[in-house]
């Protein structure tokens, strides 16, 4: 068998959505209208804390694939001012997301035991309108979500190789800026994070075989596997690694910005980025390599995000453990491409009907065992009751 990236084939309904006209896809998909679509059509489930789970109508898997979205469309309008990472989550909705988060990943491996059949992931990805407002799908929907997928490794494993220059297949050791020119600070600034339940671990425990990623990011094994997930600290230090990415990703985009500068305001770990960031050579060096880039080649400086931009996720590797990683996102790919799956969405509504029947009976146990732990209640469409 060859090992490499795969691009599969996702069926899924059209859906018949009008864009008012004169108004862009983009800025459409941004409107509390889209999100009544989203939820009369597909929601399965809504709280107080205006979480929303639902299923994904042009989903990356039609084996199990849902997502829970922070809806503060209607209580925050301005799309720029609404929290797009974790960071930015008011407590008490945070600790309903984490309880949320650890019941559908503990069904998933529940209903997908061996890892030589299912490939599973859960996690999200930056949101920001950090790159240029003129560009397709900018700002996107703008509002925090996460993503909760299973891959059939039968269909993976019969995949087409995917084509190992794709862009979109950002990860740390082919295009990352951090991994190529500062890995060895990029590593030691997460190693003095203060983690008990997170083990680092090297980038053969992390990589999938059967696709070859993540490749070269730092990684950490959830010492205690599932039963981890239910405890707070788990939490808290899955946000100590984001806020360390974040301190990171903030204070070389600040060094590229403006030389010498400070360090950043309301950084988390200010004494760490003093003393394992500005005062290292290669960091300092690359960041003026970016910087003179920046001013000579205009193409290239109108691509820079910058502000931080992530891929974090939850997946399980090959040895069936529970891994942590956390990307720069620099091309807003998908976060199933940080594992090397490529997603190719096919209009094809017999297809999808299909898979449709399991696929929803999955969702609905996952909402009844939400339901039942008090963290919702459930939506009523066309294609499900509302318990």
């Amino acid at each position: 068998m060859q090992y490499g990236p795969r691009e599969i084939v996702t069926p899924f309904r059209p859906i018949p959505l009008d864009v008012p006209e004169g108004m862009k896809p983009n800025e459409f998909f941004n409107s509390t209208e889209n999100l009544n679509d989203l939820m009369h059509n597909n929601g399965l489930l809504m709280n107080p804390e205006n979480l929303l789970l639902y299923r994904k109508a042009l989903g990356h898997s039609n084996e199990f694939d849902t997502s829970i979205i922070y809806n503060t469309s209607k209580c925050v309008l301005n799309p720029l001012g609404r929290p797009v990472r974790r960071t930015q989550v008011p407590d008490d909705v945070k600790h309903v997301w984490n309880r949320m988060n650890q019941i559908i990943i503990e069904y998933m491996l529940e209903q997908y035991p061996d890892p030589k059949d299912a490939l599973i992931l859960a996690g999200e990805a930056s949101l920001d309108a950090t790159w240029p407002l003129t560009s397709p799908g900018v700002p996107s929907i703008r509002m925090l979500h996460n993503h909760f997928i299973v891959f059939d490794k039968t269909q993976l494993r019969n995949a087409e190789l995917a084509d190992p220059n794709n862009p979109n297949l950002t990860d740390g050791g082919q295009h990352s800026l951090f991994e190529s020119y500062m890995h060895d600070v990029y590593r030691e600034f997460f190693t003095n994070l203060d983690l008990k339940i997170l083990k680092l671990v090297d980038d053969d425990s992390s990589r999938i075989e059967l696709t070859g990623y993540p490749q070269g990011l730092p990684s950490w094994e959830i010492d205690g596997g599932v039963a981890a997930l239910g405890d707070v600290r788990f939490w808290r230090e899955y946000d100590v690694i984001l806020k360390g990415f974040i301190d990171f990703y903030r204070t070389f985009f600040t060094q590229v910005s403006t030389r010498n500068a400070p360090i950043p305001k309301d950084a988390h770990f200010p004494d760490q980025i003093e003393h394992t960031l500005l005062f290292n050579n290669d960091f300092l060096a690359t960041a003026k390599k970016v910087r003179d880039n920046c001013i000579t080649d205009a193409k290239y400086a109108n691509a820079i995000r910058w502000q931080p931009a992530f891929k974090q996720l939850i997946y399980r590797n090959d040895a069936g453990k529970l891994i942590v990683t956390i990307s720069q996102n620099s091309i807003g790919n998908a976060i199933t491409e940080l594992l090397g799956v490529v997603v190719k969405r096919a209009p094809d509504a017999a297809a999808y009907e299909e898979k449709e029947p399991k696929l929803i009976e999955r969702l609905l146990e996952v909402r009844r065992r939400l339901i039942e732990a008090d963290l919702g209640d459930g939506i009523e469409t066309k294609y499900w009751p509302k318990e």
